[in-house]
Order: structure tokens, then C-alpha cells, then sequence
């Protein structure tokens, strides 16, 4: 699996603890950005992400930012993404299970490391159930 991340600087620190996290379990990674802690704007990494996932060049992408929020809302005006705002485990497992989501946004204003790499280790092996649930996702990509 292919995963991309990316933050704006209220996720830098974030971002980068999840990233060594997944290094060390051999998750083949891609950190988008930014490179420093400096002031960016959220949308200028949220949208050629979720581009990058909608096109298939990666299975997954993960978002961080203060809260998770602006970053969702930009990941989620492109076409094929499904981006869920977690702070959650039990959340983190839903939205994959149910509706098959390949972004996840977190908040490092909201969460530690350590949440966030458990919220991420459940969404990465989560598996889409489908049946049921195909035709409300199917729904959500018209």
C-alpha cells in the first residue's frame, strides 16, 4: 500500500511523528509537506493530495492540521475522495468498514502521537466490508 501525507504547519509536529511511526513499520510513505514548521496555507497541500489519491498514483492519503477540519473540507472537493475527520479508534475503523474512506484527517490541536498512530494503524488495516454499504457509497461518488 502507497500512502501519502501531508499537514499544514498546525500538523507539522503531528505529521512528522506519524511518519517516523510508519517508517519504523516499513509502510511505504510519502510526506508531501511542508518541510518546516512555517506559516502555509492548508488547501495547497489538502488538494494535490487528495489529487494524487483520486488518481490512483496512492491507495491512501493522511492529512494533518490544527484541527482536521479545513483540511477535509479541501480534500473532499475533489471527485473520488472520501476524506473522514478522526479522533477516534473506533471512528477510524467505521469509516473504513463503512464507507470506505482513502483520506484521513486528523487534528494535532485535538490529539497526541500516540491516538494518532493507533487511529492510523487501525484505518490502514481496516478493510472495506462493501455489501450493504456499496450502494450508500456509491451514492456519495454520484
Amino acid at each position: 500500500m502507497k500512502v501519502i501525507i501531508a499537514s499544514d504547519h498546525g500538523g507539522f509536529n503531528l505529521k512528522a511523528s506519524v511518519v517516523a511511526a510508519l517508517k519504523g513499520k516499513g509502510v511505504e510513505i510519502t510526506d508531501f509537506g511542508p518541510d518546516t514548521a512555517d506559516s502555509v496555507d492548508y488547501p495547497d497541500y489538502a488538494r494535490p493530495v487528495a489529487d494524487k489519491v483520486a488518481s490512483g498514483e496512492f491507495d491512501r492519503g493522511i492529512l494533518v492540521c490544527g484541527t482536521g477540519i479545513g483540511m477535509s473540507i479541501s480534500a473532499n472537493k475533489v471527485k473520488g475522495i472520501r476524506c473522514a475527520l478522526v479522533h477516534d479508534t473506533f471512528s477510524a475503523r467505521a469509516t473504513r468498514a463503512h464507507n470506505n474512506s482513502n483520506m484521513l484527517a486528523m487534528g494535532e490541536r485535538v490529539i497526541g502521537p500516540g491516538l494518532a498512530q493507533d487511529i492510523v494503524d487501525v484505518w490502514l488495516s481496516t478493510e472495506y466490508e462493501g455489501g450493504r454499504h456499496e450502494q450508500r457509497v456509491c451514492k456519495i461518488e454520484e
